[in-house]
C-alpha cells in the first residue's frame, strides 16, 4: 500500500507512550465498530484509516465489528456494503468478522452481575418520564422511585423482562450511578430496554436488547481491544464506558480516546441526513456520486489511495474544524494525474465536415496515453471526413482573446491536423448545424513544416472512431459550505446543479471496453469513470470524477 507516510498525532504519541511502558504488555489492538444502519462515509474512513493504520504501524490487530444491538435500524445491506467498502479502502481484518449480537448472552449475564451487586436496577418509568427525572445541565435530576428495589425484586423483573412478560415502553434496566452528576451521561442511564422485533443475527431469541453503550465498552473487552479510538461526541461518554468496566470481571479494561471527526464544506456527514436524502429520493440511493458515502465516491471514480492521502493529509487531532472540499480534489487529482490514461471525449458535440478530406477514407493517427510517461503506451485514433469538436471551441464571432475556432480562423486538432473554418451551416431555426472546414495535409500530427503557430489546440473525436455516450457533469451536493448548521433545514441548502446530464456525448471507441473505476482522463475536460450501475452495451455512462482545476475557488 504506497500511501503517503503517517504523519505523528495525539493518538500515535500516546500509543508510542504505553508501548514503552509496556501497558496492556506491549500490545495493539483496536477496532472499527459501525452500527449496520446506513452506508460509510468519508467520515469513518478517516475512522477506518485511523484504526486501521495504527494497528497496521504497531504490529497490532484491528476488529471489524458490527454493532448490532437495534434491531429498528439494521438491515444485511447495511453489513455487506459496509464490509465491501473496508475491503475497497485497502484494510484486512483477518478471518473474523466480529458481531456485538454474538455476546448478547454474555451482556445479558454481565447485566446481572451488575444487579447482584446493586449496581442496576428495573426501573418502570416511561421515557418521557425518565426525560423529565434526568435534569438539566445546570439543574440535578431526581432519582427514580424504583431505584431502591431489591436486589431480588430487580433479578426477577429483568427475568420477566426477558421472558416477555412485560410491553415495551413500560420496564428499563439501568444502572444506579449519580443522578446528581454534572455529565448527563451518569445520571442512571438505561442499559437494557425492551424491543419486541426479531433480529436480523439472532432472529426471536430475544426481546430486551442491550443500549450501545453498554454494549460497546464490553465487545471491547472481550475482544481485548487496546484502545478505543472514537470521535469526541463520545469524550462525555468515557466516564460511563469506564464505569461499567470497573464494575464487572472483564480480560481487559481498554483506554478510550477520542478525536475529532471529519466535517467537510458542501456536504453532509449525518447518517441520518443521508437517510432522510434517501428516504425523500432527493437523491439516486445511498450510491448517488454525489453524497460522501464510500459507495458514493467509488461509483463517482474516487480511488481508495486518494481517500487515505486525505486522510492522511488532514491528520488526527482533537480541535473540530471544517475542510475545504478543495483540498479532497486536489489529493484526488493528484493521484489521477499519476495513473488515468489520456483519452478524448466531446461531450457537447458540434459537428464539423472536413471538406477537402476523402470521403470514406480513415486514417490512424498516434497517441500518447500520458504525456509524462511514456511507459504508459500509446493508442490510436481514427481520423476522418465527420469530426466532432465542443460546442463552446467554437464561436461565430469570437472576442479578441478567444483563440479557438471561428469562421476563417485556423486551430490545430490535438494528434491530427490545422484545419480551418470556412462555412457556418444554419438549420431553419437559425442555430448552428455544423461547421464546414479544411485541413492542411501538411500538419499531420499537429505540427507545420512552414513554422506557423496556432494558439488554439482542440480535442475532437470522428464519426467512425468514437462511440455515443452518456455525460454526468457532478458538483457540489449543496450551495452553501455548513449545511448542517441550517439543522432539519438543511435540505433547503441542496445545490439544483449538483447534476447535469449530457445525453448526445461521443467518446474515443476504445471506451466500449471500459471498466467500472477505471478512471480516465478526457483531455482538456477533466476525469471521468465508466458508470457500471446504469450503463448499457450499447450506451456507457461516463460520471465526472473531478475537473482538471478547481473551478469553485474562482467562484469563491
Amino acid at each position: 500500500m504506497e500511501d503517503q507516510n503517517i504523519t505523528s498525532h495525539f493518538i500515535k504519541s500516546i500509543i508510542d507512550g504505553d508501548m514503552k511502558t509496556g501497558k496492556f504488555d506491549g500490545r495493539v489492538g483496536t477496532r472499527f465498530p459501525p452500527e449496520p444502519n446506513g452506508f460509510l462515509h468519508l467520515g469513518h474512513a478517516k475512522s477506518i484509516c485511523l484504526n486501521f493504520g495504527m494497528a497496521r504501524q504497531f504490529n497490532g490487530t484491528c476488529n471489524l465489528r458490527f454493532d448490532d444491538t437495534n434491531p429498528a435500524k439494521e438491515e444485511q445491506k447495511y453489513v455487506d456494503a459496509i464490509i465491501k467498502d473496508v475491503g475497497w479502502l485497502g484494510f484486512d481484518w483477518g478471518d473474523t468478522v466480529y458481531y456485538a449480537s454474538d455476546y448478547f448472552e454474555q451482556l445479558y449475564d454481565f447485566a446481572v452481575d451488575l444487579i447482584k451487586a446493586g449496581n442496576a436496577f428495573v426501573c418502570e418509568l416511561t421515557f418521557e418520564q425518565m426525560r423529565e427525572y434526568r435534569g438539566t445541565l445546570t439543574e440535578p435530576g431526581k432519582e427514580s422511585p424504583y431505584r431502591n428495589r431489591s436486589v431480588a425484586e430487580n433479578l426477577d423483573l429483568f427475568e420477566r423482562m426477558k421472558a416477555g412478560e412485560f410491553d415495551e415502553g413500560t420496564h428499563a434496566l439501568r444502572a444506579k450511578i449519580d443522578m446528581t452528576s454534572p455529565n448527563i451521561n451518569l445520571r442512571d442511564p438505561v442499559i437494557y430496554r425492551i424491543k419486541k422485533m426479531p433480529h436480523p443475527r439472532t432472529g426471536d431469541a430475544w426481546c430486551i436488547y442491550p443500549m450501545y453503550d453498554f454494549t460497546h465498552c464490553i465487545s471491547d473487552a472481550l475482544e481485548n481491544i487496546t484502545h478505543s479510538l472514537c470521535t469526541l461526541e463520545f469524550q462525555d461518554h468515557r466516564p460511563l464506558y469506564d464505569w461499567i468496566l470497573d464494575r464487572l470481571d472483564v480480560p481487559c479494561h481498554p483506554q478510550q480516546i477520542e478525536f475529532a471527526r471529519m466535517n467537510l464544506n458542501y456536504t453532509i456527514m449525518s447518517k441520518r441526513k443521508l437517510q432522510t436524502l434517501v428516504n425523500n429520493h432527493l437523491v439516486e440511493d445511498w450510491d448517488d456520486p454525489r453524497l460522501p458515502t464510500l459507495a458514493g465516491i467509488r461509483r463517482r471514480g474516487y480511488t481508495p489511495r486518494a481517500i487515505r492521502n486525505f486522510c492522511a493529509t488532514i491528520g488526527v487531532s482533537k480541535k473540530e474544524s471544517r475542510i475545504d472540499m478543495g483540498l479532497l480534489e486536489n489529493v484526488l487529482r493528484e493521484d489521477l494525474n499519476e495513473t488515468a490514461n489520456r483519452v478524448m471525449g466531446v461531450i457537447n458535440p458540434l459537428r464539423v465536415v472536413i471538406e477537402n478530406w476523402p470521403e470514406d477514407t480513415v486514417e490512424a493517427l498516434d497517441a500518447v496515453n500520458h504525456p509524462q510517461k511514456p511507459e504508459m503506451g500509446q493508442r490510436q485514433v481514427i481520423f476522418s471526413r465527420e469530426i466532432y469538436i465542443e460546442q463552446e471551441d467554437f464561436m461565430e464571432d469570437p472576442p479578441k482573446k478567444f483563440f479557438r475556432l471561428g469562421p476563417g480562423r485556423e486551430v490545430r486538432l490535438r494528434y491530427a491536423y490545422f484545419i480551418t473554418c470556412k462555412e457556418v451551416v444554419k438549420d431553419d431555426a437559425g442555430q448552428i448545424s455544423h461547421l464546414i472546414c479544411t485541413y492542411d495535409p501538411a500538419t499531420r500530427g499537429g505540427d507545420a513544416p512552414d513554422g506557423r503557430k496556432v494558439k488554439g489546440t482542440l480535442h475532437w473525436v470522428s464519426e467512425q472512431g468514437s462511440i455515443p455516450a452518456r455525460v454526468r457533469l457532478y458538483d457540489r451536493l449543496f450551495s452553501t459550505e455548513d449545511p448542517e448548521a441550517d439543522g432539519e433545514d438543511f435540505i433547503n441548502d441542496l445545490n439544483p446543479d449538483s447534476l447535469v446530464c449530457l445525453e448526445n456525448a461521443r467518446v474515443e471507441k476504445s471506451l466500449a471496453q471500459a471498466t467500472a473505476e477505471n478512471v480516465v482522463q478526457f483531455e482538456r475536460l477533466g476525469y471521468f469513470c465508466l458508470d457500471a450501475k446504469d450503463s448499457t452495451p450499447n450506451l456507457p455512462v461516463f460520471n465526472r470524477t473531478v475537473t482538471l482545476r478547481d473551478n469553485w475557488a474562482k467562484k469563491r
